[in-house]
C-alpha cells in the first residue's frame, strides 16, 4: 500500500484519518504544520498527501507554493472546511490534486486517494 502524509494543525483530524487510512493497509506520516510537513516530504518516500490550509507556522498555501517551486510530483489532496469556489481555484492552480470539503466521508476519502495514488 501507499505512504500517505497527513499535515493538518488538529490533533483530531490526524487521529481519523490515521485511522481510515491504517485500517486500509496505508502508511502513515503525521506533521501538525507546513513547516514539518515539507521536512517529512523531504526525508521520506511519501506517495500522497493530505492537506489542511488553516494551519500555523506554514499554512497550505505556502506548502502548496513550495512544492509547486520545487516541481513536486506527489498528488496533494486539500482538506479544508473553507468551501469558496476562489479557495478551491487557488489550490488547484497551485498544483493540488484534487480538493475536499471537511469533514470527508471515509467513501470521499478512500475514493479520492486511490485515483492520487494512481496517478502518482
Amino acid at each position: 500500500m501507499a505512504t500517505i502524509l497527513i499535515i493538518d494543525d488538529s490533533w483530531l483530524t490526524r487521529r481519523g484519518l490515521n485511522t481510515i487510512l491504517t485500517g486500509t493497509g496505508h502508511e502513515v506520516v503525521e506533521a501538525e504544520n507546513g513547516i514539518d510537513g515539507i521536512t517529512a516530504i523531504e526525508n521520506k518516500k511519501i506517495d500522497c498527501v493530505l492537506l489542511d490550509l488553516l494551519m500555523p507556522e506554514m499554512d497550505g498555501f505556502e506548502v502548496l507554493r513550495i512544492l509547486k517551486s520545487k516541481n513536486n510530483t506527489i498528488p496533494v489532496v486539500v482538506l479544508t472546511a473553507d468551501i469558496q469556489n476562489t479557495v478551491k481555484e487557488k489550490c488547484l492552480a497551485l498544483g493540488a490534486f484534487d480538493f475536499i470539503n471537511k469533514p470527508p466521508s471515509q467513501d470521499d476519502i478512500l475514493e479520492i486517494l486511490a485515483r492520487a495514488i494512481q496517478t502518482g
